[in-house]
């Protein structure tokens, strides 16, 4: 596995609100572990968007490659620098619906488009079919840093205002993930030809 450098690491999972001055473009990337029945890490990697297939395709490609043994029972932790776009939301809910043997914790470092109600509801579709959805916290970045990022023994150095950032993203998918069964209560609206409210405007995927 190729390790993150520290500067891009630095860059691409910042949780800042806005790229200060030198401006750069915030990427996808995904870092997963899987551990198997005794907590051992069995595989880990990292990837990012690449020729039109998102981070969360393939991740969801390697991990069916590996063969996992559907009679025993593993956890794959991921940490990503955006929360899914919601076609990738789906195919998630799609992978993990069918491979009881697997769970799947998934921490985000930012929301993406998280005021678009299909980003919503791809997050709360998550949620609903056994995938933890959640932010990244000074523990996870420091996982993350440790397992991922080619940091020559140094400790992982914490930016102004991490956790208070964290905090502000988390009640924010809070008050997203709390609105799941209302949600579901318009989809039945919807199903039924009862009529409900009109979706709102989605935007480019740019990730």
């Amino acid at each position: 596995m190729n390790l993150l450098k520290e500067n891009i690491f630095i860059q691409q999972f910042g949780n800042q609100p806005r790229v200060l001055a030198p401006y750069y473009l915030r990427k996808t990337y995904l870092c997963y572990q899987v551990k198997g029945p005794d907590d051992s890490i069995l595989d880990k990697g990292c990837f990012q968007n690449k020729k039109k297939r998102h981070a969360e395709i393939r991740f969801i490609d390697k991990i069916n490659s590996l063969n996992l043994d559907q009679n025993q029972c593993y956890r794959i932790i991921c940490y990503v620098t955006w929360s899914p776009c919601h076609n990738c939301a789906k195919e998630l809910v799609d992978f993990i619906s069918n491979r009881h043997h697997l769970s799947l914790q998934l921490f985000a470092s930012r929301l993406y488009f998280h005021w678009v109600r299909c980003y919503q509801r791809g997050l709360q579709r998550l949620q609903a079919k056994r995938v933890s959805v959640a932010v990244m916290k000074g523990p996870e970045f420091k996982d993350c840093w440790e397992k991922f990022v080619d940091h020559q023994g140094r400790s992982f150095p914490s930016w102004e205002k991490l956790e208070q950032y964290s905090e502000s993203i988390s009640r924010r998918l809070s008050r997203i993930l709390r609105f799941a069964n209302q949600n579901n209560l318009e989809d039945s609206f919807r199903d039924l030809r009862l009529g409900s409210p009109s979706p709102s405007s989605s935007r480019s995927d740019s990730r």
